[in-house]
């Protein structure tokens, strides 16, 4: 699990990578359109479609001489579940603290 989540959030820490995954939320898309938003040679945009796709996060396929991208929602799940269980363990840390501060403010007066 560890793996994923690193191969997760080291796709994601790159702002042309999440430009990508924003734009394929809105569905599949031929790389032609992808790259159109982005200001780089298309060796160095393919290069992040790899990394993306190496992480899990987007699948290609080729059809004729399009090549089409689109997101796999389930390789969110674990970056999702990990969000989870940190802030369930962060919450629940805020309560006690509160519970706390609320306890010595009631005894000091």
């Amino acid at each position: 699990m560890t793996n994923q989540l690193d191969s997760f959030f080291s796709a994601l820490a790159d702002p042309t990578r999440r430009a990508v995954v924003e734009q394929l939320i809105q569905g599949p898309a031929a790389v032609s359109a992808l790259h159109d938003g982005h200001d780089m040679a298309l060796p160095t945009f393919l290069r992040h479609l790899k990394v993306l796709e190496d992480s899990g996060l987007v699948t290609s396929t080729k059809k004729g001489r399009v090549r089409t991208v689109e997101m796999q929602p389930e390789a969110l799940r674990a970056g999702a579940d990990w969000f989870e269980a940190h802030k369930s363990m962060w919450e629940g840390r805020m309560d006690r603290l509160a519970r706390l501060a609320d306890h010595l403010e009631r005894t000091r007066t």
